[in-house]
């Protein structure tokens, strides 16, 4: 199994690990390194701060306008009026971000796939929050999802955060910069301790 042993160094960490751990069994994370970065950050911005099935919705609709290819081109996207896609779903704030991602595609900004390979987390997370609407959980769902990058501890992210506090039966969720400091100790495997957080059960 690949996670095997992120799995065995997590639950090594204290007994609410190992017991957690025991109780979802195997990590079962699924990233998805065919979509290079220009998708996957149109498909993360789709989602954010969104349930799953809204994003499925108003990302299957986006998709649906554009017959004939699995995915909007920069240039489609680009083109798309922006009644279109408001019609999708998507807010007035969300469809500038998606044009300037797709505008960023066609500039460069957005790395293709070997350059975004070669590319430290800091430096990804740098250049592309230069985008607007775009913060650093945004490229952090391509560095865990696309680029397989497996130390990756999203700490904005509220099911990461909460999970941790029901994991440890605390009263009130960590702060960000808390989140941060819990995160060093399950370094290298901080995506694999995220996978587990987000499946942590609720009460």
């Amino acid at each position: 199994m690949p996670y095997h042993h992120a799995s065995e160094f997590l639950a090594s960490i204290d007994p609410d690990w190992a017991r957690h751990i025991r109780a979802i069994g195997p990590c079962l994370h699924q990233p998805k390194p065919a979509r290079d970065p220009y998708e996957a950050l149109v498909r993360a911005i789709a989602y954010q701060q969104l349930h799953a099935r809204a994003g499925d919705a108003i990302l299957g609709r986006l998709i649906t306008l554009f017959p004939g290819m699995p995915f909007p081109t920069p240039e489609r996207l680009l083109a798309t009026e922006v009644d279109v896609l408001r019609g999708c779903g998507f807010s007035a704030g969300k469809i500038a971000t998606l044009k300037g991602i797709a505008q960023g595609a066609l500039d460069g900004l957005v790395p293709d796939d070997a350059t975004a390979r070669a590319m430290s987390d800091d430096a990804l997370i740098e250049r592309l929050t230069a985008l607007r609407g775009v913060g650093r959980w945004t490229v952090e769902m391509l560095l865990i999802y696309t680029l397989e990058r497996l130390d990756i501890l999203p700490a904005d992210d509220f099911g990461v955060r909460d999970g941790y506090r029901r994991l440890k039966g605390l009263a009130q969720t960590p702060s960000r910069q808390h989140m941060i400091e819990i995160g060093r100790p399950l370094s290298p495997y901080r995506t694999v301790a995220a996978w587990y957080l987000w499946r942590v059960p609720k009460p």
